[in-house]
């Protein structure tokens, strides 16, 4: 559990923006979240927008964190398997437990970002062990545009992750070894 408490009323307000949606992200909410008075999270954070900003950037903390780990822990794919493992590892990841709260706070975050674009700034892609693995792999077997191709493949799994947040169901095997073959051609 975190220590201090603007942490705590970020990943109580990622829960709940997860739970109910941006509508019911309110300082109350985060409030009974998070087992404080009432009124605490607006002593932190004074205005919606100050908690949301908050809550955006502690979803990118993990995020990075958790991707961080995956990278430093996972060598660098040695053949399209391997990668699709990995892929798989991570959509598994995302769906389920944490990181379906986390996902699901993320895709209603991308939506406010339209209209609120300092959060998008917050929310712009960043470069971590894990997405340079990708890139890596895609390099050792002759991918000139290796980087691009590296956006446009994770951009898919993001994808396939937003689908199947929204309409259930996994992601096949076979589905995401297509997704990364078509990046090796």
């Amino acid at each position: 559990m975190p220590t201090d408490r603007r942490t705590l009323l970020a990943d109580a307000a990622i829960a709940v923006l997860a739970e109910t949606g941006i509508r019911g992200l309110t300082h109350r909410a985060v409030d009974r979240a998070a087992n404080l008075p009432p009124g605490s999270t607006s002593a932190y954070y004074r205005t919606r927008q100050a908690l949301l900003t908050a809550l955006v950037r502690r979803l990118v903390a993990l995020d990075q964190a958790e991707l961080q780990e995956i990278g430093n822990k996972t060598p660098v794919p040695q053949n399209a398997d391997e990668l699709a493992a990995g892929i798989a590892a991570l959509i598994e990841r995302r769906l389920t437990g944490d990181g379906r709260r986390r996902s699901l706070a993320r895709y209603a975050c991308a939506v406010e970002s339209v209209h609120h674009p300092e959060l998008r700034e917050i929310l712009v892609l960043r470069e971590n062990v894990a997405r340079q693995a990708v890139c890596d792999f895609l390099v050792a077997h002759g991918i000139t545009d290796a980087r691009d191709r590296t956006v446009t493949l994770l951009t898919c799994v993001d994808g396939l992750v937003f689908d199947r947040l929204v309409n259930g169901g996994s992601v096949p095997d076979q589905e995401i070894r297509t997704l990364v073959a078509a990046a090796l051609r």
